[in-house]
């Protein structure tokens, strides 16, 4: 068994077609399909079935699908360790849940790009979920999520928020959820999911709204009167520092933005020294 061959097996799962693969890989197809026939004689059983439109992976193939993920990242992680530099360097991916939406944050990226200029820095946003699936998959380095974090996950900072009720202006009084609009993240939001949970505990159901995936576009539509939302005090800055803001009940009003990473034995210097960067400025942001 090959790393190269786990490489392939790998590709095909994701592309879901061996001709894809092929060209993702840049391999002629029927290289592609020797090495995933060896793998199947090796291993004594399909990994694949067969469709006239690609490839599904069989049970055993998705119970192999982990092993193989394991073994290519735990390879590649041997390489990174043996050739680390004393000093953080190369290159560091983080990801970003749309909530974080602080100068804090960016003044923190700032501060790490200057004291470490020979580390790569790239972000990525996305949902906590997608952002989670990436850290385990090895696609990011560490990502700033939302609410629960997975047990193959260890977060090395949280921040506490509350979540509140925003609208329009001070000036309006506690809106009749009734009849309220909501503009709201797609599903798997936990703060979308902590509306529908209040709402359906007042007997209300979550029907009367506007769905939008940008954090900047939830605010505008709260800040025109068109909507109210559900959403983390820390957006309360800036330009939307006069919206209306009303406590919600206990059981909804708590939530954290963790910086997670994968429970790795190998720590690389780049990824420990934002944490630690992190840590201190938001710290700092909480006693000033």
């Amino acid at each position: 068994m090959e790393l190269t061959d786990l490489r392939v097996f790998l590709k095909i799962a994701e592309e879901g077609n061996i001709t894809r693969a092929a060209e993702q890989l840049g391999y002629v197809q029927s290289n592609v399909t020797a090495r995933v026939k060896k793998l199947e004689n090796e291993l004594g059983v399909p990994l694949f079935n067969r469709h006239s439109n690609g490839v599904t992976l069989t049970e055993k193939g998705r119970m192999f699908l982990d092993y193989a993920c394991t073994i290519i990242n735990l390879s590649e992680e041997a390489v990174r360790t043996v050739q680390e530099q004393p000093y953080p360097s190369g290159s560091l991916a983080i990801g970003v849940v749309d909530t974080v939406h602080c100068g804090h944050f960016i003044q923190s990226l700032s501060d790490y790009q200057t004291k470490y200029p020979d580390v790569t820095l790239s972000l990525l946003t996305g949902s906590s979920s997608e952002l989670i699936t990436q850290v385990l998959n090895y696609q990011l380095d560490g990502a700033f999520v939302t609410g629960t974090i997975p047990p193959k996950l260890v977060a090395d900072y949280i921040e506490e928020d509350e979540v509140m009720l925003l609208t329009k202006s001070k000036e309006q009084p506690f809106p009749d959820l009734a009849v309220t609009k909501w503009a709201v993240a797609p599903t798997g939001c936990p703060f979308r999911s902590a509306l529908e949970a209040w709402l359906l505990s007042e007997g209300i159901p979550l029907t009367n709204m506007i769905e939008v995936s940008s954090l900047e576009t939830q605010l505008s539509i709260v800040r025109s009167g068109l909507a109210a939302a559900l959403l983390p005090s820390s957006v309360l800055s800036g330009e939307y520092a006069n919206l209306g803001s009303y406590s919600i009940p206990e059981a909804f009003r708590h939530t954290s933005t963790s910086l997670v990473r994968r429970n790795d034995r190998f720590r690389n210097k780049a990824f420990s020294a934002f944490a630690e960067l992190v840590k201190v400025n938001f710290e700092m942001k909480g006693r000033s």
